[in-house]
């Protein structure tokens, strides 16, 4: 039976009714292969939507109320559409009452409905789990504004740039437009190359010749609003408001090059901050030239520049922990492991590695091994693909 098959048997055991009325609609997760906390500093970012998705089986109502539950949650949230700026406080249910107000105050029609969540996506692990909820949710909402004749067809980045704001109004964390964009946007066997200053963007195959993206999951859960994400984007804007008195024209921590920043850093006063920006601004070059190795297929140089990027991550911008920087090390350790880092915004959640495909059984074995024999926590691992972005399952 198929993901859609179930969840709406699940749908119309928990609400009632027949299949008849009800409408499926998915969102993946993400996992950033390299450009970490580039975003929010208007710099480059190379994600890649993930086969692990949010998915909704929904009906429109009339009771002037969107009913949310999930399948394997026991929380059941009701939602008055006359009284969405009501519930930021929901430990659960947050995030989709938060893109129901930010497009309401857009002028969407909001219908009344019933929802069922899915999610597959793991939960506080840095693979995007709320982007996917958010933007699942506005697509939904969208849709149904749209067929409603209030609003145009669902445009996939403006909905990208709603459930954003959801996330940073309503929910209090200042998260940068990467992880809605990637979910929104997704291709199935390519990666995204983004600008976050412009939202130019392309799509880059994902040609990995005998190789596979591992993640593995360190099972350490994090909270972004508990992870310091707050007082790095503080530290990056400091640090820019100095270096602009060399650079006036820099609108953000990109429009800086590595040779500008080597020029001018004396000129960021609090050292803390000068990592914070170090990191920014050579990450994004190392984006431009992994784009590049891929493009030449030179995915050796590709997975060292991965690797730098965990280094910098580390020691820069203080963001990985214990256990990020253990997986990582084990990962490195295993013959027909090419590069591996931390995605996500790190203080827990998980890795990404390329991993050669002879190599995948004793890399899953070994690595899970030796993490646990080091932090006492099993790890899970996931081969994974390339996905789609958001879309209704017809």
């Amino acid at each position: 039976m198929t993901e859609q098959n179930e969840i709406i048997n699940a749908f119309i055991k928990l609400y009632g009714g027949d299949s008849s009325d009800v409408r499926v609609f998915s969102s993946p997760g993400r996992v950033n292969l390299i450009g970490e906390h580039t975003d929010y500093n208007g710099g480059f970012v190379f994600p890649a939507a993930l086969s692990q998705s949010s998915t909704v089986a929904v009906r429109k109502t009339d009771t002037g109320c969107i009913r949310i539950a999930a399948t394997d949650l026991p929380d059941r949230v009701v939602l008055d559409i006359n009284k969405l700026a009501d519930y930021k406080n929901l430990s659960w249910g947050n995030y989709q009452a938060g893109v129901a107000y930010v497009m309401q105050q857009q002028g969407y029609y909001i219908q009344s409905c019933d929802i069922l969540y899915n999610d597959t996506v793991p939960f506080g692990a840095g693979l995007s789990s709320s982007a996917a909820i958010e933007v699942v949710m506005a697509l939904t909402l969208a849709q149904f504004s749209y067929e409603k004749g209030v609003t145009d067809i669902p445009n996939m980045i403006e909905l990208a740039k709603t459930a954003q704001k959801a996330e940073n109004i309503y929910c209090g964390v200042n998260c940068g437009i990467m992880d809605q964009f990637a979910s929104a946007m997704g291709r199935k066997n390519h990666a995204i190359f983004l600008d976050c200053k412009d939202l130019s963007f392309k799509y880059v195959p994902l040609d990995l010749n005998g190789y596979k993206i591992v993640i593995g999951n360190t099972n350490k859960k994090r909270s972004l609003a508990e992870s310091k994400y707050n007082e790095r984007r503080a530290q990056c804007e400091e640090a820019l408001s100095q270096l602009k008195l060399a650079y006036p024209d820099a609108e953000c921590l990109r429009d800086i090059s590595a040779d500008q920043f080597e020029d001018a850093k004396t000129l960021i006063l609090n050292d803390i901050c000068r990592m914070r920006a170090e990191h920014v601004i050579f990450e994004c070059d190392r984006v431009l030239k992994s784009v590049e190795a891929l493009d030449k297929g030179d995915l050796r140089a590709f997975g060292n520049l991965m690797t730098a990027s965990h280094i910098s991550l580390r020691d820069l911008y203080e963001v990985t922990g214990n256990h990020l920087d253990i997986m990582v090390e084990e990962s490195l350790a295993i013959e027909g492991c090419i590069g591996a880092r931390m995605t996500g915004a790190g203080f827990g959640g998980c890795t990404v590695s390329i991993v050669a495909d002879s190599a995948i059984d004793r890399f899953i074995s070994e690595v899970g091994r030796n993490y646990e024999s080091r932090t006492g926590i099993v790890p899970a691992f996931y081969i994974t693909e390339a996905g789609d972005g958001g879309r209704e399952i017809l």
